[in-house]
C-alpha cells in the first residue's frame, strides 16, 4: 500500500514539474542561470528537507549526549 502511495506522489510531482516549465532566473552563491519553475521549487523543497533533517539529527545527538551524562551521574 505504501508503495502505491509513494508512486502516486511521484507521478503528481512529475506532473507538477512538467506543468511549470516557465524559465526563471536563479542565483546562488555566485552561480547564476535559469531553470524551470517546477524544478526550482522542487530543489528548494529538497534543500529545506535536508536542513530540517540536519537540525533533527543534531538535536537527537544532543539529547542522547545529555541522557548519557545524566545516566553516568545516577550510576555514581
Amino acid at each position: 500500500m505504501s508503495m502505491v502511495v509513494g508512486l502516486l506522489l511521484l507521478v503528481l510531482l512529475i506532473v507538477f514539474i512538467a506543468q511549470n516549465q516557465v524559465s526563471v532566473p536563479l542565483q546562488y552563491f555566485g552561480w547564476s542561470g535559469s531553470v524551470g519553475l517546477g524544478l526550482a521549487l522542487f530543489m528548494s523543497a529538497v534543500a529545506g528537507g535536508l536542513v530540517i533533517a540536519i537540525v533533527g539529527v543534531a538535536r537527537i545527538m544532543q539529547l542522547r549526549s545529555t541522557t548519557a551524562t545524566q545516566r553516568k551521574k545516577l550510576d555514581h
